[in-house]
This record gives C-alpha cells, sequence and structure tokens, in this order.
C-alpha cells in the first residue's frame, strides 16, 4: 500500500493545505503529514476539512515507533474545526495520515476531492494566551512577554536537544573508532603470526626433503 509523506522540515512552516482526492475502499491509501516533536511535549493538530459529496474522511496520528503508537483518531472528518490534543513520550516523527473513502457505488472522479488544511502547534504555540490572559489578569504587554518568554524556553529546549544529539553521535564516533582500532591492531597481530607460522612450517618441510640443511 502506498505511503505518501509530506515532511515539515522548516519549523517556520507548520501549516499544510492539500486536495486528497476520493478512493474505494478497497484502493483508499493513506495521504501522510509528519513533524519531528520533541519528547514530553505537548501537541496539538487542527484539522479542517473542505465540503466533499459522498466521501468519508478519516485522520489517525501515530508516531514514529516500533509499533508505530496510535496517539489520536477520528473516522468520517465533519467541516468544523477538529483539534487533536496529546503529549509525546518520545523524540520522533509525528505522522497524522488522512483517507478519503468514497460512498458504496461511487468510482473515483476528479470531481471528487476534498480539500485538507492541517496545522501542528507544538509546545509554546498550544498555550491559548487569551484565556491566560483573561485568567491571570495580565495586561497586554505581559502577554507579549509571556510569549517571548515561552518562545525563548522552546528554543533553548531545541538547543538543549541539538547539543544530547551532536553528544551522543560523537560518542558513538569516538566508540567506533576504537573499536575499528582494535580490529586493525588484533589484524596485524594475527597476519604476523600466521606469516611466522608459515615459515617455520615451510623450514621444516624443506628439511623433510632435505631441500635445505
Amino acid at each position: 500500500m502506498m505511503f505518501i509523506v509530506i515532511a515539515l522540515l522548516l519549523s517556520s512552516v507548520q501549516a499544510v493545505k492539500f486536495e486528497l482526492a476520493g478512493q474505494t475502499a478497497d484502493d483508499a491509501d493513506p495521504y501522510c503529514v509528519s513533524h519531528y516533536v520533541d519528547d514530553e511535549t505537548q501537541v496539538v493538530i487542527k484539522v479542517r476539512v473542505g465540503p466533499g459529496p459522498h466521501q468519508k474522511t478519516s485522520l489517525e496520528i501515530t508516531d514514529d515507533s516500533e509499533h508505530q503508537n496510535q496517539l489520536w483518531r477520528k473516522d468520517g472528518l465533519s467541516e468544523d474545526l477538529q483539534r487533536a490534543t496529546f503529549l509525546t513520550k518520545h523524540a520522533g516523527d509525528v505522522f497524522a495520515c488522512f483517507t478519503n473513502v468514497l460512498a458504496d457505488g461511487y468510482q473515483p472522479d476528479p470531481r471528487y476531492m476534498r480539500t485538507i488544511d492541517i496545522d501542528f502547534d507544538i509546545g509554546s504555540e498550544t498555550i491559548d494566551y487569551a484565556k491566560l490572559a483573561e485568567q491571570e489578569k495580565l495586561k497586554p504587554m505581559e502577554v507579549e512577554l509571556r510569549k517571548l518568554e515561552d518562545m525563548v524556553k522552546d528554543i533553548l529546549e531545541n538547543m538543549e536537544h541539538l547539543q544530547a544529539r551532536e553528544e551522543r553521535m560523537r560518542n558513538t564516533n569516538e566508540s567506533t573508532n576504537e573499536r575499528v582500532k582494535y580490529f586493525s591492531t588484533l589484524t596485524m597481530v594475527v597476519l604476523v603470526a600466521l606469516g611466522l607460522w608459515q615459515i617455520f612450517y615451510l623450514k621444516r618441510f624443506f628439511r623433510k626433503k632435505r631441500l635445505i640443511d
């Protein structure tokens, strides 16, 4: 089954809009949008589906773990704004996969298309600052400062993640280099020992044949 993926590589590009063709139930291929998310991070995925008669659009959100854990699912998305909220358990790609199935008796046709709008809110982007301002009686300037504070926290967490990832890669490289060095040394020792054994064996062989003294 074909698996189409759009990777959101730039953090500033987190909203995607695309057309999803209607397919029969037997031939429906998932159309997936992915985004990298750190562990223990709050995620809100907002989805809006355009009108589409005789079509049933479903969404399943999974992670990229070995078992592809299901984080959220809904069949038959309506035209109202849908919000999927969850907390990631480990760092990795989060996949939002759509299927658009035609009703029984209908065949794929260019007329049967649905427009999909999907937006990823991650970390501080999931905070409802209007609600927060109302609860904590914050002034507009204080709200903007809170936004900047949360944004800086996200940047620092990303930098720490990158630093930890770089350290892991460096440790892996150093460990690999040490193993290669030990293997090379062992190979040289084996080759020298094998050469000496061949010399000793050939010398004994020639002496038995009385070819040398």
